[in-house]
């Protein structure tokens, strides 16, 4: 049996313009969450479940928070920190840039892939980005590539 066999699959066009999160890690396990905002460019492995995708959610929305705010932009940024006062980096998508998202918080001890639940984890582990999360705007792709990107000026 697959891990998302008899799970719900996301649609594209479920995610077109209304906001999406997703969740990825990176090289080093380290995990994100990324705030689509209606870009349905994201990585196939991410909408294999919806099952599991709020299952995610909940179980890091639910972990105490364990540091304080780190939005380096501050301003707005600064309401988007949950997941990252609980170890998550958080990206959100740069509107007209199709797959591109801005570094909006940085946890100073990112939360680790192997601290998840064994069935969150195995789903986690199919949607990883050959890239390491805190670089300041990334790419990623639909076939789960994934490229840092220079700073905009």
């Amino acid at each position: 049996m697959s891990l998302t066999e008899g799970h719900t699959v996301i649609t594209r066009e479920e995610i077109t313009g209304v906001e999406f999160d997703w969740f990825a890690t990176d090289e080093r396990g380290q995990v994100a969450q990324f705030l689509a905002a209606g870009d349905p460019h994201v990585p196939e492995a991410a909408l294999a479940s919806e099952e599991l995708l709020e299952a995610l959610h909940v179980w890091i929305d639910t972990r105490p928070e364990t540091e304080e705010a780190n939005a380096p932009a501050g301003g707005f940024d600064e309401h988007l920190t949950p997941p990252q006062r609980r170890g998550a980096y958080v990206y959100d998508h740069v509107p007209g840039e199709a797959g591109v998202y801005r570094l909006v918080a940085a946890p100073r001890t990112p939360l680790h892939l192997t601290e998840l639940p064994e069935r969150l984890r195995a789903y986690l582990e199919t949607v990883r980005l050959p890239v390491t999360f805190g670089a300041a705007r990334l790419r990623a792709r639909e076939d789960g590539g994934a490229e840092v990107l220079r700073a905009a000026p």
